[in-house]
């Protein structure tokens, strides 16, 4: 079990990049070894590199502004990006004689709340690297400062991940936040302002994982120990996973237990209202329930979570669900990391109301967390298309529910098997063309916004 007990904290201060060639070197060379010891990723192909390589020489050239606007699956994504940038870019460059001035790198914005869970080494590492932190669910002017100064004026590209999070999905891209569009306008308006001429382009970079072999045995070992965890009677495989379909109905079982325990939990001690009422133990055994009803229930469950959340922090819903996943964690730090206490000088009893406050918004913010899991679950998945990587990606997302019930670390994923990762670079977008449509007021610039992340979102989709 983790110690979930928190108590107040300093405020959250904002972490300067501070880029380091000697520290980009060394992270380079370390990078084949930290891959293959901390993931599962034992190739990286890449597909369209030579595209990278041209916007690359014009961005050297001072002809173009270029942010890397990335899909956001796993966690593992940095390490894939690494070798994108510090090794299939500079050898694709090699062998089409396009020189390239050294060192090949690339900026990148982080959320701030990765060194809180990651630790003190990303707090000192990702400045270094030329990491720029940013809160999500505030405007955080300081942060996007920095981020916009980066990308019109940095010594290299900014690369940054349109969806804000991972989510889990192989094969699904979530909802693109604005802010990386925004970004790219307000690069075209400090350039301008600054009588420059460089063409300012986000270039979109599919990015998706293939298990080198479908690992069914570990995945039915994760089953049969979730099954365990939950109560639920195992159910004996026998044959091919694909072909007799045990797997899949062990899953669904378990997606439905799951879902009709955390409706009960919600309904009796939380006293939410639910659409539907929830299965008892024998109708989750016998039910039948389609995908669009699967998922119907399912949104509200993780509804009814978010609303218990915010009316603990006096929050309206308002948006969509990673709207308020965001707010709702901003609202937890606010009451965490204190800027409006002198914890050097406050009283042990104002300290000890301080740390009550802190522990409860943790509590609070855990509902948060089970629906930041979630957000993309449907129940056509697996259904549509039962490939081993999505049956993986569903599978593992149920473990990381029960293991965040249970108190464990859901950041300790167990590892399926070798992966490759599939990089595609796709055509760049340009936001100089578009900068006419942004001009005109807040409506239009609103607009310009919206349609920039659309065409984004369908690129990225695109390259599934």
């Amino acid at each position: 079990m983790l110690d979930t007990t928190i108590g107040v904290q300093p405020p959250l201060e904002f972490i300067p990049p501070a880029y380091d060639p000697r520290v980009r070197q060394v992270a380079d060379w370390a990078l084949p070894l930290v891959m293959r010891s901390r993931t599962t990723i034992r190739d990286v192909e890449a597909t369209n590199v030579e595209t990278l390589v041209n916007l690359y020489q014009q961005f050297q050239q001072g002809k173009v502004r270029l942010l890397l606007a990335f899909r956001h699956p796993s966690s593992k994504d940095p390490f894939c990006l690494g070798h994108l940038i510090w090794r299939l870019l500079p050898q694709t460059a090699q062998r089409m004689g396009v020189p390239l001035q050294r060192p090949i790198h690339a900026y990148f914005l982080y959320d701030r709340g990765i060194p809180l869970w990651l630790g003190n080494w990303a707090a000192w590492l990702f400045p270094r690297l030329g990491g720029t932190p940013i809160h999500r669910g505030k405007l955080d002017l300081i942060g996007l400062r920095s981020a916009r100064d980066l990308f019109a004026n940095g010594q290299f590209p900014l690369a940054a991940a349109p969806e804000g999070a991972t989510n889990g999905h192989n094969e699904i891209v979530s909802p693109l936040e604005p802010g990386i569009s925004q970004l790219g306008f307000w690069c075209v308006e400090d350039i301008l302002r600054a009588g420059r001429s460089e063409q300012v382009l986000i270039v979109p970079i599919g990015l998706k994982y293939h298990y080198i072999t479908p690992p069914w045995e570990n995945l039915a070992r994760i089953l049969t120990g979730l099954e365990a965890d939950t109560g639920l009677e195992p159910v004996a495989n026998s044959g091919d996973p694909l072909q007799n379909g045990h797997l899949y109905k062990r899953l669904y079982r378990l997606g439905e237990y799951l879902l009709s325990l955390m409706e009960n939990y919600y309904t009796r001690f939380f006293h939410v209202t639910l659409p539907n009422p929830p299965l008892s133990s024998t109708e989750v055994s016998t039910s039948v329930l389609s995908s669009e009803a699967f998922t119907a229930r399912l949104n509200a469950l993780l509804d009814a979570a978010l609303t218990v959340a915010e009316e603990f922090f006096n929050l309206q819903a308002k948006g969509s669900v990673i709207d308020r996943c965001r707010r709702l964690e901003q609202a937890a730090w606010d009451c965490i990391y204190r800027d409006d206490l002198d914890l050097g000088a406050i009283s042990l009893v104002e300290r000890g109301l301080a740390d009550r406050i802190a522990e409860e918004a943790d509590l609070r913010v855990w509902h948060m967390r089970l629906v930041e899991t979630f957000v993309a679950v449907t129940g056509q998945y697996v259904r549509e298309k039962p490939s081993v990587e999505r049956f993986a990606d569903t599978t593992l997302l149920a473990w990381d529910m029960v293991c965040r019930i249970k108190g464990g670390n859901p950041f300790r994923r167990p590892k399926l098997g070798p992966q490759k990762a599939l990089i595609t670079i796709g055509e760049p977008i340009s936001v100089s063309d578009r900068w006419e449509a942004y001009q005109g007021g807040r409506r239009n610039a609103r607009q310009a916004v919206a349609d920039l992340t659309q065409d984004l979102q369908t690129a990225l989709e695109k390259m599934i």
